[in-house]
């Protein structure tokens, strides 16, 4: 039970429902709300180092700002974080900032470090509690707000380190949330909630989470998988077993998803939780929260345009990271954006990140309004040979064959690969590491795979279609692993297993080469090679359709 009577939440949350749906719907396309947080951005980087150095000031036109401000990566932003870090005010933001998030570092490189003002936390306030009420819209009642609500994942402590904070995402939202969402709805203990991520946290969490009345769980599909498995065991009692979440927590109606699409996850999750519990997704990070499910399609977002982040798009075909300092005059406002057309993502936020990329990649499903899909990561596409395949259609390319074969696939990952396929022919693919879960009606092949997968990709990905046409790519190559090896992998690497956290692809093979200490029928790998030298000399093609 929640420490308030019911029918005064219910009361609150209709009318706080209400209130949001009228304001979503007002805003339409979102321009004009873009229009106002530009301005009100522009006078807040008055009072910064950077601003002053890039000529911002109140009154400073989206032209001029265009003009005056290049697209950056955080490398450029973090000396500038570090002084914040030490101390230093005025610099990104005009207060001093003592709060600092860490990103979740899914590409693999280290962790970044943002600021988090005061008005960024503002804005994650706005940005949860639209999510929230997005759901109860969708679903017609706000029984959502009368238990508990399960956050798993990252540690939520905070680290000092002279005078400054650091914290995850998970630690920046409980900083955002009020006094009666911590009494009412927050789960579990910050005790708890405090221990680092892993298997003593997640027995922690469902052990005192048992007998409690939750009615929404929250946090990667991995991360509340384990979860799920954990507490059905801590429930269950002599022969009375929990076969699923909602057989110990009854109430539960809602899976709010973060940090990945459901993507391989998306049956395991329906079967762990609950025939009725319902997939909600917000398209969150360190940087900010961008986009909410808000009608029942899993795969479309409603850009949150009135949030207090401005939003700009990039053109993929135009994005190269080496001349982006140059690409600021192809950017693109919300109002100038097309549906199908993949964009790489830039932010202006309250944090004085100013035209910052932090490496996503979206697409448009509809403009009027905003709707919107995480389609990869500029990182992690595959574009050795020009093809630019995003994760996305490689994830469903492999669901769809996986579909019409009732396969069910763990994890994978897909890298170039370079071959001699006879005396002075060199031919080059793309090579699927796979794993499929065993047990199924139909046997796997890789001479079954390929070509359905190849079918798959033409018809998602014009660009890799005319490189199959023109020669230039071969058919996939398929290495079928034996269960386990992904999760050997993440163990040595300290990492998580999860599809939501292995990289989908790569245009080098560093985890391919990674990957193959732990298939001993994989006695002849391609080495090393440059994406600009399709014709070098490799090995001969010796791999078994199943190595593990």
């Amino acid at each position: 039970m929640t420490l308030a009577p019911r029918f005064l939440i219910n009361f609150w949350a209709g009318y706080r429902v209400a209130k949001c749906v009228r304001r979503i719907k007002s805003l339409g396309r979102g321009v004009n709300a873009q229009q106002k947080i530009f301005s009100r951005l522009m006078t807040r980087y008055t009072e910064t180092e950077f601003g002053r150095s890039h000529s911002l000031k109140s009154g400073t036109s989206y032209a001029q700002f265009r003009e005056s401000v290049p697209p950056r990566t955080y490398d450029y932003f973090a000396p500038l974080v570090q002084r914040m870090v030490a101390g230093e005010a005025g610099v990104l933001t005009p207060e001093h900032c003592v709060f600092f998030v860490e990103t979740a570092s899914t590409t693999g490189d280290r962790p970044k470090l943002l600021p988090v003002p005061e008005t960024m936390l503002q804005h994650f306030r706005r940005g949860l509690s639209d999510t929230l009420f997005l759901y109860a819209a969708r679903v017609r009642h706000t029984g959502v707000f009368l238990g508990r609500h399960l956050l798993t994942g990252a540690s939520t402590a905070l680290v000092e380190e002279n005078g400054a904070y650091r914290t995850s995402l998970d630690g920046m939202i409980t900083l955002c949330l009020t006094p009666w969402v911590e009494a009412n709805l927050r789960s579990p203990p910050l005790p708890v909630a405090n221990l680092p991520e892993g298997a003593e946290k997640t027995q922690a969490t469902a052990q005192c989470m048992v007998g409690r009345d939750v009615t929404l769980v929250a946090g990667t599909p991995a991360a509340v998988y384990a979860l799920s498995l954990a507490a059905r065991e801590a429930a269950s009692v002599g022969k009375r077993r929990m076969t699923t979440s909602q057989a110990m927590w009854p109430n539960l109606e809602c899976f709010l998803h973060t940090g990945a699409t459901l993507g391989l996850y998306t049956e395991i999750m329906r079967n762990t939780l609950g025939p009725t519990v319902n997939f909600h997704e917000v398209y969150a990070a360190a940087e900010g929260i961008i986009a909410v499910q808000d009608d029942g399609r899993l795969t479309s977002l409603r850009l949150l345009t009135d949030a207090g982040l401005f939003f700009e798009f990039l053109p993929l075909r135009d994005f190269h990271e080496d001349t982006l300092a140059n690409a600021g005059a192809l950017c693109l406002p919300l109002e100038k954006i097309e549906v199908g057309i993949d964009y790489v993502l830039l932010l202006t936020t309250p944090a004085g990140l100013c035209r910052y990329v932090p490496g996503d990649i979206v697409r448009f499903l509809s403009v009027d309004p905003p709707r919107l899909q995480f389609a990869g990561r500029t990182q992690l596409q595959l574009n050795a040979f020009g093809e630019r395949v995003t994760e996305r259609e490689l994830l469903e390319s492999l669901l769809a064959v996986c579909q019409k074969n009732s396969w069910q696939a763990v994890n994978f990952h897909v890298v170039p690969y370079h071959y001699r396929a006879a005396a002075g022919q060199t031919l080059s693919s793309h090579e699927w590491w796979l794993e499929l879960r065993t047990h199924t009606m139909k046997t796997p092949t890789a001479n079954v795979i390929a070509p359905e997968i190849d079918a798959e990709l033409c018809r998602r990905n014009s660009d890799y279609a005319a490189k199959r046409a023109n020669r230039t790519l071969d058919l996939p190559s398929i290495r079928l692993v034996m269960p386990g090896v992904f999760e050997r992998w993440a163990q040595d690497q300290s990492k998580s297993s999860s599809a939501s956290k292995m990289p989908s692809c790569r245009s080098d093979r560093v985890i391919a080469d990674q990957l193959s200490q732990y298939t001993k029928f994989h006695q002849v790998l391609p080495q090393s090679f440059s994406t600009t030298d399709p014709s070098a000399t490799m090995p001969t093609r010796q791999f078994p359709d199943v190595i593990g």
